[in-house]
């Protein structure tokens, strides 16, 4: 199933509830969502069902399809097709295609083996700019012959909050077609759709991370407090 019709079913298709995931922080629903075309399951996470945090504000799962539209704007395809949904079964939350995992491989899992390298570092690099403070080994999923970055919930804050377990390459130099990405956060407009689920503090703090990443040319160390996140898998 390619982007598009994938996309389409996340958008338009019925929505049927099957079961809650376990473990989860906020209610998360795995669902199936279906047109007449093709069916698919789906993760969805619901604005009513997320607990209160003192320094996020309601409305993670915006986060979540804030993620998927920087990642595509920037031509990196990390983030599986996420849709904001209104009329869904407990009201509105955004809807992501599941991933066909092999269910076993994590970024601890992955982190030595070099084929893995150049994919680590875009995701790493997609952390700073989205100021991700939740990335765990298990939010890195490999699905045949690529890999996949999910939950992010927590990411887009103007503050740095950055916390993540991706820092075997930090001082890593970027290559050329990372930095040219990450420059168009500096020299172009925002992305329409992006505007929308962001508000304009975090949008220039967006810009601001874009702006040093491009300027240091390199991932960057880990800094004071917490870089780590809890639990790390």
């Amino acid at each position: 199933m390619n982007d598009i019709v994938a996309v389409e079913v996340l958008q338009r298709g019925s929505i049927e509830v099957r079961g809650r995931i376990a473990d989860s922080s906020n209610v998360t629903l795995l669902v199936t969502c279906a047109t007449e075309r093709c069916k698919l399951p789906a993760v969805y996470k619901p604005l009513a069902g997320e607990r209160e945090l003192w320094d996020f504000p309601p409305g993670l799962h915006r986060r979540e399809v804030a993620a998927r539209v920087l990642s595509d704007w920037l031509g990196w395809d990390i983030v599986p097709e996420t849709v904001l949904r209104e009329d869904a079964p407990f009201g509105e939350g955004s809807l992501q295609r599941v991933v066909d995992e092999d269910g076993v491989s994590h970024y601890f899992t992955l982190r030595d083996d070099p084929r893995w390298h150049p994919e680590l570092r875009r995701i790493a690099a997609f952390d700073v700019l989205t100021n991700n403070a939740d990335r765990k080994s298990g939010h890195v999923l490999l699905s045949e012959d690529r890999l996949w970055a999910i939950d992010h919930g927590l990411t887009f804050h103007a503050e740095p909050k950055l916390r993540t377990v991706i820092w075997d390459f930090a001082g890593d130099r970027l290559d050329d077609a990372l930095r040219d990405a990450v420059a168009r956060l500096v020299d172009e407009p925002l992305p329409g759709e992006l505007a929308q689920l962001i508000d304009a503090d975090e949008a220039n703090a967006l810009r601001r991370r874009a702006r040093a990443l491009t300027r240091a040319g390199k991932l960057p160390a880990p800094g004071a407090g917490r870089p780590y996140p809890w639990p790390l898998v």
